[in-house]
């Protein structure tokens, strides 16, 4: 059995390699996958497994506490189990917080390789999490001649993120940032929309990644309206998240209005330089499983 910590393994990963074995993955066997989730108030303590024939099983859960921040202390907690796709033995215990950070953004950066123009410079990360610092190293692997920027209700936090990224910008409005933006993604933990499609310009790409409740929204209807609107997972979406699930249920958006999830990938593609493109990052385990063993690879061969 292989463990594996964060600080050991990241040297040894690679954001388009990864984006590679997440569409590789997809190629695969449908994976099964079951998720539960539990709350107390606005704590949730989410469980994911999933099985793909040839990759193996994985199991991931995740504690999150908001209200850990108040008390300085981290929201998200977990553990990652890997199991063996031949015999079932337990392969490898893998570093969550790194799991997750390279799941949940090389999720986002498959969609954007595929369907954010290849030119695109301007690029709107909002909030100041662990997703927008994750996702501002992704992004740079696909597009190295970029410039960020980052809006946050809480300019300390963005503050903090500029530490690390001396060259990010800080948007004081958001109104503005959102028009001269080529990628937008949002990383927030908002339950109101936050992305206005009124606001949205031709050629965007959105990537929506912050809600995971069925309580939660980044985006509001008139993004959906305005842009073809594309899935990582159909199944982890649809009857899951709020980002999807509150416009489904009621009749502003239907299921069909998806072009496709990344068991279509041939769908995946821009149709115009000039059209809206938006992907849900809804993740999911079977994600977590082809990142996984995406991780478990690299640091075996380096």
């Amino acid at each position: 059995m292989t463990l594996i910590i964060g600080p050991e393994a990241e040297e040894k990963l690679d954001w388009i390699a990864l984006s590679d074995a997440i569409e590789a993955g997809h190629k695969m066997p449908r994976a099964e996958i079951d998720d539960t989730f539990l709350y107390r108030g606005d704590d949730t303590l989410l469980s994911r497994a999933a099985w793909i024939d040839g990759l193996g099983q994985l199991v991931k859960t995740a504690t999150i506490f908001p209200g850990n921040k108040d008390e300085g202390k981290p929201v998200i907690h977990g553990g990652v189990c890997l199991f063996s796709d031949t015999d079932g033995t337990l392969e490898a215990i893998i570093d969550f917080h790194l799991l997750t950070k390279w799941k949940t953004a090389g999720d986002s950066l498959l969609a954007a390789r595929k369907l954010a123009r290849p030119d695109s410079k301007n690029i709107l990360l909002i909030g100041a999490g662990n997703v927008v610092r994750s996702m501002r190293e992704a992004y740079a692997a696909a597009f190295p001649n970029s410039e960020f920027t980052i809006w946050n209700r809480t300019l300390a936090n963005v503050a903090n993120i500029r530490a690390d990224y001396p060259d990010v910008s800080i948007a004081l409005d958001l109104r503005e940032a959102v028009e001269a933006a080529d990628i937008i993604a949002t990383g927030t933990m908002t339950t109101e929309p936050i992305l206005k499609g009124k606001c949205l310009q031709p050629g965007q790409h959105i990537d929506l990644i912050g809600a995971y409740r069925p309580d939660m929204r980044e985006a509001d209807d008139d993004c959906l309206r305005r842009a073809r609107v594309f899935v990582d997972s159909r199944a982890t979406t649809f009857g899951h998240i709020g980002e999807l699930k509150i416009p489904l249920e009621e009749g502003v958006f239907f299921e069909s209005d998806v072009v496709g999830d990344f068991y279509d990938m041939d769908r995946f593609e821009r149709g115009s330089d000039s059209e809206i493109t938006l992907c849900k990052n809804g993740g999911g385990a079977h994600l977590d499983l082809m990142v996984a063993r995406y991780i478990l690879d690299a640091v075996k061969a380096r």
